[in-house]
């Protein structure tokens, strides 16, 4: 009987001894699992062992609290201080009254010396005054006056408002529907050289060293502030006076700002009109009466 001739490996690597014990073999080269692999080896290279989209998330939790933190102790430091800032401006409140109500009085006092020095001056006016103390009285705006006159009542356009511009813009007023101070200026010297004999701005009396100025958006007459509608009263011949001012160059300039910058304004004649005196005359001169050294 023959024999069959052993069967040989084609591998042209020799088997190993321990090929049978692959799964024992297996443990004991991995002894530990894949992924406390990997995070001991990031552990070796310096890293967290955390994730990045865990980091991200602890970093934004992290951040959360802090901001909830700091509103936190400004409510309550806004809380602690309120009392103390509502006591505050109580107190300023307070003061501020207190300061306008001296201002007020002392105001009050200012206007009663400022009459009875006016009164006085007119007084010595019509005493000293000769034959033409009645006239020099009148001219100086040192008496009241009535009579026959003109009513002008100027104001500004209804849909006026700071910031305008167009050719009437400068530096005092830029907004062409506002009445101005040089406006008014016109308007008054155009009744002067109609043949008014008094003239009267909301009350103010006019003299020869009154002026009519501006203030930012506020016109000045005799330093008061008056605010629109502007009513100017002027003592004269009635209807002629209005006549005459409407055709004058400064009555067509007012009816110029009527018809281009829409500005208010009427002209009417009156039966009478009163004009208070100048609230103080203002001396510029002196001499001694007579007997006096």
């Amino acid at each position: 009987m023959s024999q069959q001739p052993p069967v040989r490996s084609t591998s042209p690597y020799p088997s190993r001894p321990d090929a049978s014990m692959s799964l024992l073999t297996n443990v004991m080269d991995h002894s530990l699992d894949d992924g406390y692999a990997q995070a001991a080896a990031r552990r070796e290279e310096g890293g967290t062992g955390l994730p990045g989209r865990l980091r991200a998330k602890l970093g934004l939790a992290a951040a959360l609290l802090l901001a909830a933190l700091v509103v936190t102790l400004g409510a309550a430091q806004a809380r602690i201080s309120a009392p103390t800032l509502a006591k505050e401006r109580q107190q300023l409140i307070a003061r501020i009254e207190q300061e306008s109500g001296a201002a007020d009085r002392l105001q009050k006092n200012v206007d009663g010396l400022r009459s009875t020095v006016g009164s006085k001056q007119r007084d010595v006016l019509q005493q000293h005054g000769g034959d033409q103390a009645e006239l020099v009285s009148l001219l100086a705006g040192a008496t009241p006056v009535q009579g026959r006159g003109v009513k002008v009542v100027v104001d500004d356009a209804k849909q006026s408002k700071a910031g305008g511009g167009g050719p009437r813009e400068s530096t005092g007023f830029s907004d062409t529907g506002r009445v101005r101070d040089r406006d008014m200026q016109r308007i008054v010297n155009g009744l002067w050289q109609s043949g008014a004999e008094a003239v009267a701005i909301n009350g103010q009396r006019l003299t020869a060293l009154s002026a009519i100025r501006a203030a930012g958006d506020a016109i000045l007459v005799n330093n008061t502030p008056l605010v629109p509608p502007y009513t100017v009263l002027a003592v004269g011949d009635g209807q002629r006076l209005a006549t005459a001012f409407q055709d004058s160059a400064d009555g067509q300039y007012l009816h110029v700002l009527q018809q281009n910058y829409g500005v208010r304004a009427s002209v009417s004649a009156q039966d009478e009109v009163r004009l208070p005196a100048a609230p103080s005359l203002i001396v510029r001169t002196a001499k001694p009466g007579k007997g006096r050294s």
